[in-house]
């Protein structure tokens, strides 16, 4: 008897030794609030600019083909929760096919700096061409996602010259979230930023995929890791901001106006709404319906090609990488 409880006691002991590790092995490493301590794919430049009298540096990737060049550049716009690190696939994809890739973390995100200021798509667009006037760019073509589809979006009815083609990929915005989820303070929005866990983030990125992928961890940690650092309230101060001006400044009304040749790549699961657990029940199926969404926006943009991908959720480039890179390529040409 003695021996089995002094086994049972010992089995104990090695159970808790493989949970703590397993759960420590989840667990996110601490990382800045600029993300200089994660891995990016390509060097990263900087320049800087005042905005609202702060000094403030704006990060980018300006990755150009080893190969023979096409003399063509793609900027690629990425989403609220994301910064450039998560374009890899793509960058690569189009480095082979000859193509410069300009990378921007938009002030607020990734390793730009994250000032308290107003935040608006009017001035991120501004401090993109700030950016590309800096590397002597005339013209681009623009691939934006979620949040990054909405300033992609901006930016071309701002500069239409500057933008060769426009590429929409499941972005946000292509509704007004307004009359469904209701106005929320800034204040209430850092809070609730500030309440987040490793476990909420995660259960929130999930969201994002039809069907989750251990690589798809990666982009967990990152915002994870932002939350153990001594600055984080500063970065979730940003992040509220960025959520306020999702919800304000709407871009829905103005797609008839969009001139360049434009590509809407839709996966078709994808129900994102910003703000979607402060909308009712009953709500909830008029609004993130991309299927639905998709179709009508395409008949807003002029000309505008729409590509419906089955069985797939917000973010294509991650999911169904090769289809995306086939479809983005192929309209370039």
């Amino acid at each position: 008897m003695k021996r089995l409880i002094i086994l049972y006691h010992i089995c104990c002991i090695i159970l808790t030794v493989f949970t703590v590790s397993a759960a420590k092995a989840q667990s996110a490493e601490p990382l800045s609030i600029t993300l200089e301590n994660y891995e990016y794919p390509y060097p990263t430049q900087y320049i800087q600019l005042n905005i609202e009298n702060q000094d403030v540096k704006m990060a980018y990737m300006d990755v150009k083909p080893a190969g023979q060049a096409n003399s063509k550049t793609v900027m690629l716009f990425h989403g609220k929760n994301f910064g450039g690190y998560y374009w890899k696939n793509v960058i690569q994809a189009l480095l082979q096919h000859g193509f410069r890739v300009i990378i921007p973390d938009q002030v607020g995100f990734g390793r730009s700096s994250k000032p308290d200021i107003h935040y608006s798509f009017h001035g991120l667009a501004s401090y993109t061409k700030v950016l590309l006037d800096s590397l002597q760019i005339t013209q681009t073509a623009v691939i934006g996602h979620s949040m990054g589809g909405m300033l992609a979006t901006r930016f071309t009815l701002m500069y239409p010259q500057m933008v060769s083609h426009l590429i929409l990929e499941n972005p946000i915005g292509l509704e007004d979230y307004r009359p469904y989820v209701p106005y929320t303070l800034v204040d209430k929005l850092y809070a609730e930023e500030l309440k987040s866990t490793e476990e909420s983030i995660r259960n929130y990125h999930k969201n994002y995929y039809v069907q989750w992928k251990p690589e798809y961890e990666a982009y967990v940690q990152a915002m994870a890791g932002v939350k153990k650092s001594g600055e984080y309230p500063r970065y979730a101060k940003a992040a509220a901001l960025t959520t306020q001006m999702i919800y304000e400044q709407p871009v829905c009304y103005e797609f008839s106006f969009i001139q360049p040749l434009t590509l809407l790549i839709i996966g078709q699961e994808d129900r994102t709404v910003v703000g979607k657990a402060r909308v009712k029940k009953e709500n909830l199926n008029k609004v993130g319906q991309y299927p639905t969404l998709g179709k009508r926006t395409a008949k807003l943009i002029p000309g505008s090609t729409l590509i419906e991908l089955p069985n797939v959720g917000h973010i294509p480039h991650l999911e169904v990488s090769e289809r995306f890179i086939q479809e983005v390529t192929q309209f370039l040409k």
